[in-house]
């Protein structure tokens, strides 16, 4: 099954979410490699990105060039959204997505260069001011990810849907909650298919999928035509692809166990520790190791060393008797 985002055809219509602090270059390359329709690169602020902030032009490295990887910007003012998305279209990115659904305080503030993220869906004027400033700015498609609303009295996802088609969105994604529940409770939905019958676009089901069968069931109540995955393919970068295979008939992942498993991890800590600088790139390698770690059942004892450990050297060489371990217990 494939969707056409204008005339990019995402197969399979399994896209990895965007996750601050954890789906970085690394990491969105190797679930890339296992198969996936479309990444997303970490929210990126477009004024402090415009203003060559460091840190924040990193996030998008990925999507420069790369067909499916689009970069998201987030911000509350037109001018520095536009300016933005002039940028990383120059710089060869292929799909631009707008945030409007991160929860997260800092984000949603009114204070400094907040109010933005699923605060936006408050002022859905405003909200619309600054998707016809990208759309109007860059040739390459623009897609929407947004939440079902601020809160239940003000679940608005449709009508913000319906208008964003009008400006030019090309699909859009929605996470099945308000911003007042944040993570908590389950996604609905149910309550999704409100939106994909507002729109002719693609319309992507997000919240919770985090195995085949909550993407079936999702796609199911929702009416979707695809599914964004994000917190479940922590430790398990190969989800998508088997979510894939299971839904769509895909070429099924072959997930590594025992040494497979210790060459991919070792190769992501490389990776990051190649992007990142070693001292950086060892530190926020650890959240990751962990997630393996829980996936494998820690099966060597290793986590207290693997997660403290400062030389990196010494932590490839940890590595394969962490994840070899249960490999050569099976046998």
């Amino acid at each position: 099954m494939t969707v056409c985002v204008a005339n990019l055809p995402l197969t399979p219509p399994v896209l990895l979410a965007p996750l601050a602090g954890i789906t970085d270059l690394p990491f969105r390359q190797l679930v890339s490699r296992f198969g996936a329709g479309l990444v997303v690169s970490e929210m990126v602020a477009s004024q402090e990105m415009v203003q060559a902030k460091p840190g924040v032009r990193e996030r998008a490295e990925l999507g420069f060039g790369i067909a499916n990887t689009s970069v998201q910007l987030a911000g509350r003012e037109a001018h520095w959204m536009a300016e933005a998305a002039r940028m990383v279209e120059a710089n060869g990115a292929r799909v631009i997505d707008i945030n409007m659904g991160c929860p997260a305080k800092k984000v949603t503030s009114s204070s400094g260069a907040g109010a933005s993220g699923s605060a936006l869906m408050r002022d859905l004027d405003h909200a619309l001011s600054l998707i016809e400033a990208v759309v109007g700015a860059v040739s390459v498609p623009v897609t929407l990810k947004t939440r079902l609303g601020w809160d239940d009295d003000t679940r608005n996802a449709a009508e913000l849907a319906r208008r964003a088609e009008h400006a030019g969105i090309r699909m859009v994604t929605i996470h099945g909650r308000t911003r007042q529940q944040f993570y908590k409770g389950q996604a609905n939905w149910r309550a999704i298919r409100e939106v994909k019958d507002a729109v002719s676009i693609p319309v992507i089901a997000n919240g919770d999928i985090i195995d085949s069968d909550a993407a079936r069931t999702a796609m199911a109540q929702s009416g979707a035509d695809g599914v964004m995955v994000g917190r479940g393919a922590q430790g398990q970068p190969w989800l998508l692809a088997g979510i894939a295979a299971d839904l769509f008939g895909t070429p099924a992942p072959t997930i590594p166990k025992g040494d497979a498993l210790a060459d991919l991890v070792s190769g992501h800590y490389e990776a990051m520790l190649s992007f990142y600088g070693e001292v950086l790139g060892n530190r926020i390698a650890r959240k990751h190791l962990g997630w393996y770690l829980d996936r494998a059942g820690d099966p060597a004892g290793l986590r207290r060393r693997l997660q403290t450990e400062t030389d990196s050297a010494e932590v490839l060489r940890l590595l394969p008797e962490a994840f070899g371990a249960n490999e050569r217990e099976a046998a």
